[in-house]
């Protein structure tokens, strides 16, 4: 049987993302191998297949309790009433930055409580 990479490849354009993550499992089963990058490789070409360390907790939006949103992003800030303010009032912003994933997720827990919209990247 001769191996024709075209036609696999052709195949592989027509297959469905469930078809691809059934093949790529299979593949994996047969061979005894992983599918996953290296952590090395994966920093060096970029670094999103690797866990992250830090955090920046952004304000996205402050909902419809403003109030409640500037006194929450005062309490994990450690800022002024007024810059408070003015990160919710110019949200998107960031609040924090460079966080461990528990206080990130502590920050928009507490953020997220008082009405605002949270994104963690």
């Amino acid at each position: 049987m001769a191996f024709d990479k075209d036609a696999i490849i052709a195949s592989l354009k027509e297959a469905s993302i469930s078809d691809l993550n059934d093949l790529v499992k299979a593949i994996e089963d047969e061979f005894d191998v992983s599918a996953a990058a290296p952590v090395a490789a994966a920093g060096a070409a970029g670094g999103d297949a690797a866990q992250k360390d830090t955090y920046t907790v952004e304000l996205t939006e402050a909902g419809q309790a403003k109030v409640k949103a500037i006194k929450a992003v005062k309490d994990v800030t450690g800022v002024g009433l007024k810059d408070a303010k003015d990160l919710v009032d110019n949200a998107p912003s960031v609040i924090k930055e460079d966080v461990k994933e528990d206080e990130a997720n502590d920050i928009k827990d507490k953020l997220e409580a008082a009405g605002a919209t949270v994104t963690l990247k």
